[in-house]
């Protein structure tokens, strides 16, 4: 694994939602929350993508690309 740069932050959260979420992923506190935090990014993501669905134009012909892989 490539070696990040490191923010240390302290915060605030209910005790039985970090029970309840540590106990769902099987993890500690510190990678229970970096796998919270990459699903938001990952659900922005994916946001993102869909409300650009059928908006990007393709120059690309199928029947051409066939031929050209025969």
């Amino acid at each position: 694994m490539i070696s990040e740069e490191q923010q240390k932050v302290t915060v605030m959260l209910p005790k039985r939602l970090v029970e309840e979420a540590t106990r769902s992923v099987g993890l500690g506190i510190t990678p229970t929350i970096r796998k919270g935090l990459e699903a938001i990014v990952a659900t922005e993501a994916l946001k993102r993508l869909r409300l650009r669905r059928g908006k990007i134009r393709f120059s690309l012909n199928v029947d051409e690309m066939r031929r050209d892989r025969a």
